[in-house]
């Protein structure tokens, strides 16, 4: 047994586990989908009710997620989530952006 201490990031070996690209990027590309639907459809819905409700329910729902989002964005399999919510987002705004200016 090594009284040597294991490098930084390992959890078994000597050697950090591989980063899973193929399937982290194929659940990030879903969740983004996803919720650029989510985020399009219900900030089009806001809209049309008031342009600033919908602007302000958007940031403070992004507002209050962020905090809990940072403090998971280091776990595993969750940050592959949260970078496709983050994605989704940003996708889902820029269309609502893009419908504002254009109509």
């Amino acid at each position: 047994m090594s009284s040597l201490p294991r490098p930084q990031g390992t959890r078994y070996g000597a050697y950090p586990e591989p980063t899973p690209w193929a399937a982290g990027i194929a659940v990030a590309a879903l969740v983004a989908a996803l919720t650029a639907a989510g985020v399009y459809s219900f900030g089009i819905a806001l809209a049309q009710v008031h342009w600033l409700l919908a602007v302000a329910v958007n940031l403070i729902a992004v507002g209050g997620a962020a905090p809990s989002a940072w403090r998971w964005r280091t776990t595993p399999v969750v940050r592959w989530v949260l970078a496709g919510i983050a994605a989704g987002i940003a996708l889902a705004w820029f269309g609502l952006l893009v419908v504002a200016i254009v109509s």
